[in-house]
């Protein structure tokens, strides 16, 4: 079977049960935890994939990479894909579930690029811009790239608006090119 179908299979059957709870915002956070974990250390993956690992071991790695203190559902599925010999395809598990939520609560993901950090008020602003146009809630990414000069460049979905200083350089070069 495709990791990506099993993947989705699993998150999707977590989403359901964290939903019944009503935790599924704690599972969110702790997958997210997880994703993180398995990107910020290459090194996770193939200590989880190694096969003469310790299940209980693999296990109590996947809850602290997980965050440590966790819901007793993600702890029972961290154990439940150990046991099923699952623990290889977690990491896709946890960005599915991930997407999964995502889509459920109507969540959007935008990133803001400025040339120099922005206050909280600009931040919030630009925030409810994109919330207003895609009707639902914005996980708003701030980023400093000094190399765009001024302006900004606004991300979410397949947008992206491009008000850099930067950008508009480009287009003049360009024009005066031609």
């Amino acid at each position: 079977m495709e990791i990506g179908v099993i993947s989705v299979r699993y998150a999707r059957a977590l989403l359901k049960c964290a939903t019944e709870k009503g935790i599924e915002k704690d599972v969110y956070q702790e997958m997210q935890t997880l994703a993180q974990s398995f990107i910020k250390v290459p090194e996770l993956r193939f200590t989880i994939d190694n096969p003469m690992l310790d299940k209980n071991k693999k296990k109590s790695l996947l809850a602290t990479a997980a965050g440590g203190g966790l819901t007793p559902l993600t702890k029972r599925f961290i154990e439940l894909v150990t046991d099923e010999d699952r623990e290889n395809t977690i990491q896709f598990m946890a960005a599915s579930y991930i997407t999964l939520y995502r889509k459920q609560k109507n969540i959007t993901r935008g990133r803001l690029i400025t040339a120099v950090p922005v206050t909280p008020e600009i931040e919030s602003k630009m925030r409810k811009k994109v919330e207003g146009r895609t009707n639902g809630t914005v996980e708003f990414q701030t980023e400093v790239q000094p190399d765009i000069i001024g302006g900004y460049i606004l991300e979410y979905d397949t947008y992206r608006l491009d008000a850099s200083i930067q950008n508009q350089l480009r287009n003049i070069l360009s024009q005066l090119s031609k």
